[in-house]
């Protein structure tokens, strides 16, 4: 046995090495996770789960709220005379608030290092956590789950958590669906909901007995983590499970929001904003990490995968549902790929603007995107993407945090969406942390230094607007 002297100033200097290694074990926790899996043989049972949940439900949502009212101006301010493709007012300005004393042209006038070790990054600008980011779980706008429960009989309501942004910032509902294989007959839904109730007489004799069995699996509920029958479920009743379109509605999005599954531990994941699948036959990258390279890949992973949090376990054990690739696969993949932009009147041959149709501002801002804002580096014509990842290095920004259960440290790189039709699609980002154009403006032009003048702004917006 080694003897060791202790004296006062030792007892302080070992006090002090106890505390940083239990400092660098915390740490290391939220690193990397104990496990890598969730846990299957739940103790608890259904009733004490649900009393539970419900009963810290309000404080739940209380300290999300704070969260967002924080970040963001969450108001009803439509832009004049701008609307989305049927018709809903597109929201107009910037929502993200600003730290106090600086303006957007103070900030965009300091570098990366200053703002980060001044605090001055706008919160609004940092990842967006799921209302519950420890909890997760696929989350549905109270829209889809009003119209669903009409028309299905089916509820996707949860007990622990309400969706948390306002109508007025989504994508309209129900929205339109275009088909590239029928552009004559415009919106092919004539304004319902697809779902298996009438899917049959709306697209019977307009698509092929292919499309039209891949239609009806896209709208079939299958088992998902949160949504089946298990006592760890997150609705009241047992559920028949989820929709591929209770997210992506009528092949677009309404903004329903879940985590990645492919990201471990659990405050490093990413929430998602469903991304709309109108022009997914132009698109190669797929799934949060756009590790899958067909629509077919996705489908596939969809259903064993991504349903249950990434975890193959849970899924077998839930009610995994697993789909024959070379039918009932392909047919999914090729209806899919049947969904088009929405019309863009002020677009050539090209996607370019044609002029004689287009005010001096969307001109202005045309030669913008192509010019000093630097947006076609990514968004290229027709479809305005390359189909490409690019990391924005966003961390360079702010110090890394913990943000209601998000880690918040650095997004690595995330897919070029495609601009068409992007005015019917907030919120934006890949976690739905920009409510508007002009948040999203306001974000590139801080993050790529660009110098932007307002007028150059709202010409930028303008042209955004008519793709």
């Amino acid at each position: 046995m080694v003897k060791t002297k202790f004296t006062r100033g030792s007892g302080l200097v070992l006090a002090a090495g106890t505390l940083l290694v239990l400092l660098l074990g915390v740490a290391f926790a939220q690193e990397r996770g104990q496990t890598s899996y969730g846990p299957v043989a739940i103790q608890e049972s259904f009733a004490s789960i649900l009393n539970r949940l419900k009963a810290s439900k309000d404080e739940v949502m209380a300290r999300h709220r704070q969260l967002l009212e924080e970040r963001y101006d969450l108001s009803n301010r439509p832009a004049p005379g701008v609307t989305m493709s049927r018709g809903k007012p597109v929201q107009a300005g910037v929502r993200v608030r600003l730290p106090a004393g600086v303006t957007w042209e103070q900030l965009a006038a300091m570098s990366p290092e200053e703002i980060r070790a001044r605090n001055l990054f706008p919160k609004g600008f940092l990842p967006l956590p799921h209302p519950n980011h420890p909890e997760g779980g696929m989350l549905f706008p109270k829209f889809h789950i009003d119209a669903i429960l009409r028309q299905e009989g089916r509820d996707l309501t949860r007990f622990d958590l309400d969706y948390d942004l306002p109508d007025h910032l989504l994508p309209e509902f129900p929205p339109p669906i275009y088909l590239t294989t029928r552009p004559d007959l415009g919106d092919v839904s004539q304004g319902q909901v697809v779902t298996l109730s009438n899917y049959y007489e709306l697209f019977n004799g307009i698509l092929n007995p292919k499309q039209l069995e891949g239609l009806r699996l896209l709208l079939t509920p299958f088992p998902q983590q949160q949504f089946n029958q298990t006592e760890d479920r997150r609705s009241e009743k047992p559920s028949l499970g989820v929709a591929c379109f209770d997210c992506h509605v009528n092949g677009h999005t309404n903004a329903a929001t879940h985590l990645v599954g492919d990201i471990r531990p659990q405050p490093f994941r990413h929430r998602i904003d469903t991304p709309s699948l109108r022009g997914v036959n132009v698109q190669r990258l797929f799934g949060s990490q756009r590790a899958l390279k067909s629509i077919e890949d996705f489908t596939e992973f969809e259903q064993r995968a991504a349903y249950f949090d990434g975890d193959p376990v849970m899924a077998q054990k839930k009610g995994v549902n697993i789909l024959e690739r070379g039918s009932q696969v392909h047919f999914m993949a090729e209806f899919q790929a049947l969904l088009d932009f929405p019309p863009a009147p002020k677009l050539n041959l090209f996607g370019r603007l044609d002029r004689s149709k287009a005010t001096p501002e969307e001109i202005r801002g045309e030669e913008l995107f192509f010019g000093k804002a630097q947006c076609s580096v990514c968004h290229i014509p027709p479809y305005y993407t390359d189909n490409l990842m690019h990391n924005l290095r966003v961390e360079r920004f702010y110090t890394p945090q913990m943000i209601n259960g998000r880690y918040a440290s650095a997004d690595g790189p995330i897919k070029t969406f495609p601009l068409r039709g992007i005015k019917d699609s907030p919120p934006y980002l890949h976690d739905g942390r920009l409510l508007t154009l002009e948040d999203t403006v306001e974000f590139f032009n801080l993050v790529l230094g660009l110098k932007l003048t307002e007028q150059e702004k709202k010409d930028l917006v303008a042209f955004l607007r008519v793709l």
